[in-house]
């Protein structure tokens, strides 16, 4: 048997060195000289690094084109709110900030799940009878990106499946492929103002199907479920004894002609974790604050979700603690009005979009319910030139310096995604130019039909 001889040796002041002789089979072999390896340097990156891939970054990054330089660039594909200024935060987020920071009582480390003050204010800020809140149903988070991460990671074991909506975030797909989860996409119906297709849903569970993910309102639809929808939802989810991950991040951003019902005040035996956090209702989506909201009336997740939440919490340390201050300020005094006068300039531009694309042959607008975003199908045969929605936006962009994301980036192909956050005249100039660009590449059937004959 192989030994080993590890000695210690001191000489007066000198800190004892340690002196080590490996040995095997009577031979002593230097450090560093061990038979069979040769020393060499072979670093090479993790599989779960290799196994990340963001579909929008891969797509936009592989457009090599440039924007008509005689026409100033309006980029409509950027789901941040702030880009241009005119959706600025209330200035009561703003001094609830300032005054955490000026205090100095923030700056240290907090739980990793948060403090428990800032728990409870989101508990309060969200409770209600249907779907009751404690301090220890609430996870902070880095942002609702993380909200998601955590979750998918104490639901879903690798070799799992989970269920996507599609059209869908991309984000979703990103972080369960790099966990080694399998991504099922299930189909939303833009003739149903992006319903969930739920016999098609259902035709997806398998016995290694971990949860569901219900995005409600949507990215990238703009849409918001009805009452009676996501009471269809739950049926499937409790038929299947399928937990659901509800990304509600556009919670409550819904025009005034809708309701938005957080899903878990309809679930009587569903168990949920319902992620969300300050980006976008508050319009700080760099301030990084996210939560989970963990609905499980029926214990059917019982402590092992929640320990185990709570175990993943711990690789980071917990969100930013100077918003983590200013949290329950933000929750309790950001006056009505604010969420109104964001919620009439989104639905201005919503219906002034939907309004000026529905004009324009070759393109089917799906009209949005809330959130910050239109979809648009393009009637690819009045379009031959263009093989999909990719080239249809590039070259968008070369001749009118529009820039919206071609709906491959959320595994739909042949429509395209609009940001309605920007300033009312941006919108008007974008859709003008976009009409230009269509009325230019426009063929009739009979046109069409000549296009591909002399290809």
């Amino acid at each position: 048997m192989d030994s080993y001889l590890i000695q210690v040796n001191g000489r007066g002041d000198h800190a004892p060195m340690l002196d080590v002789h490996l040995k095997s089979s009577g031979n002593t072999i230097s450090p560093g000289k061990a038979k069979g390896r040769k020393p060499r340097w072979a670093v090479r990156a993790s599989e779960m690094s290799k196994k990340t891939f963001n579909p929008v970054r891969a797509i936009v990054d592989s457009m090599k084109v440039e924007p008509n330089p005689k026409k100033a660039m309006i980029s409509l594909s950027l789901g941040d709110p702030t880009v241009f200024g005119n959706l600025p935060t209330n200035n009561e987020v703003t001094w609830a900030v300032k005054e955490v920071l000026d205090s100095g009582q923030y700056n240290g480390y907090a739980p990793s799940v948060g403090y428990q003050s800032c728990r409870e204010a989101v508990a309060a800020y969200y409770n209600c009878p249907e779907a009751p809140l404690e301090a220890q149903d609430v996870i902070l988070t880095s942002g609702c990106s993380q909200a998601i991460e955590l979750a998918l990671a104490v639901l879903a074991n690798p070799g799992q499946n989970i269920l996507v909506p599609r059209p869908g975030f991309s984000l979703y797909k990103t972080l369960a492929l790099s966990m080694g989860i399998e991504v099922k996409l299930y189909n939303l119906l833009p003739e149903k103002a992006w319903e969930i297709d739920l016999e098609h849903l259902e035709s997806l569970v398998d016995e290694k199907t971990a949860c569901l993910i219900v995005n409600n309102p949507s990215n990238p639809c703009g849409s918001v479920f009805s009452k009676s929808h996501l009471q269809e939802i739950l049926a499937v989810a409790s038929r299947q004894c399928l937990p659901i991950l509800a990304d509600e991040i556009y919670g409550d951003m819904v025009f005034a002609d809708c309701k938005y019902e957080p899903i878990a005040t309809l679930s009587t035996n569903v168990p949920i974790l319902s992620c969300g956090g300050l980006a976008k209702r508050w319009l700080v989506p760099g301030w990084r604050m996210g939560w989970i909201l963990i609905h499980d009336r029926r214990d059917i997740f019982g402590n092992e979700i929640r320990d185990g939440l709570v175990r993943l919490s711990q690789r980071i340390l917990g969100p930013c603690t100077i918003v983590q201050g200013a949290l329950e300020r933000i929750l309790r005094r950001t006056p009505p009005e604010f969420y109104h006068n964001t919620l009439s300039i989104l639905k201005s531009n919503a219906d002034l979009c939907y309004a000026a694309l529905s004009a324009i042959p070759g393109l089917q607008p799906v009209r949005p319910a809330g959130a910050m975003y239109l979809m648009v199908e393009i009637e690819m045969e009045h379009f031959p030139e263009f093989e999909n929605d990719v080239e249809f936006t590039e070259r968008l962009i070369s001749e009118q310096s529009v820039f919206c994301l071609p709906a491959t980036c959320f595994e739909y192909p042949n429509f395209f995604r609009v940001v309605i956050t920007v300033p009312e005249e941006m919108i008007l100039e974008a859709c003008s130019r976009i009409q230009e660009f269509c009325e230019m590449h426009y063929q009739g059937a009979e046109g069409a039909q000549d296009l591909e004959c002399d290809k």
